[in-house]
């Protein structure tokens, strides 16, 4: 039976940019499941499938429905187990929680402050207020403001990821040898700024890059199909 997913889109509908989504997309993927994605607008809540938070991303599974990336991977991973594991055991899972809290304070965090104008020109005509305003009141500044001097930003933030970086130097993969949830939480925000961003933030040498290299071309070239900018 198909997985529905319902997605965040640009005003592109294959445009998909929710780092959120896109781990989802990737695990979905990782365990081998049919998935069929629908495209969704930050101002459409009330065409989500209900249990939902207002956001997405949120799954259909025979009539089950899961929102929240995390309890989604959990949901996949309870539901599925003779299928590839998201975690690799009781001690991955718990590894997972700290990479999960990582990349979503420092990776996402940094990113948002580099790309956040970028999202704004992508939205969908209909969403545009909404994704400015909301986010000019997360940072009290106009969008324009929290973008401006990124390029001289863009090293610290680059600096930030080092533990990444010496990482997937020494593996394949931030899981080992074989990537696993870890991996996709930690890439979703790096094809969530190249979903919709032109402004390259990984150098050209730059063991993560390398990396991001083998996520794009995972599962048939998944993520490196989507409309996106750059390598």
């Amino acid at each position: 039976m198909t997985i529905t997913m319902y997605d965040l889109a640009g005003e592109e509908a294959e445009r998909r940019f929710s780092p959120f989504c896109w781990r989802v997309r990737m695990a979905l993927a990782h365990k081998g499941l049919e998935v069929e994605t629908v495209p969704w607008r930050f101002t459409e809540k009330d065409k989500l499938p209900a249990p939902n938070d207002g956001r997405v991303p949120v799954i259909v599974d025979g009539g089950r429905v899961v929102h929240d990336s995390t309890a989604i991977a959990d949901y996949l991973e309870q539901q599925y187990p003779d299928r590839p594991s998201l975690f690799g055991g009781t001690a991955g899972r718990a590894l997972t929680r700290f990479v999960q809290n990582w990349a979503e304070t420092v990776v996402q965090g940094g990113l948002i402050r580099l790309v956040v104008l970028d999202i704004w020109r992508h939205a969908a005509p209909q969403d545009r207020d909404y994704f400015r305003r909301s986010r000019e009141e997360r940072f009290h500044a106009r969008l324009e403001e929290v973008v401006r001097d990124r390029e001289a930003r863009l090293p610290q933030f680059r600096a930030s990821l080092d533990p990444l970086r010496r990482t997937v130097e020494r593996q394949n993969f931030v899981a080992g040898d074989t990537p696993a949830w870890a991996d996709y939480v930690v890439f979703g925000a790096f094809q969530w700024a190249r979903a919709i961003s032109d402004f390259e933030v990984l150098a050209a040498d730059d063991p993560v890059r390398a990396w991001r290299g083998r996520m794009l071309d995972l599962f048939g070239g998944l993520a490196r199909r989507a409309p996106a900018y750059g390598g």
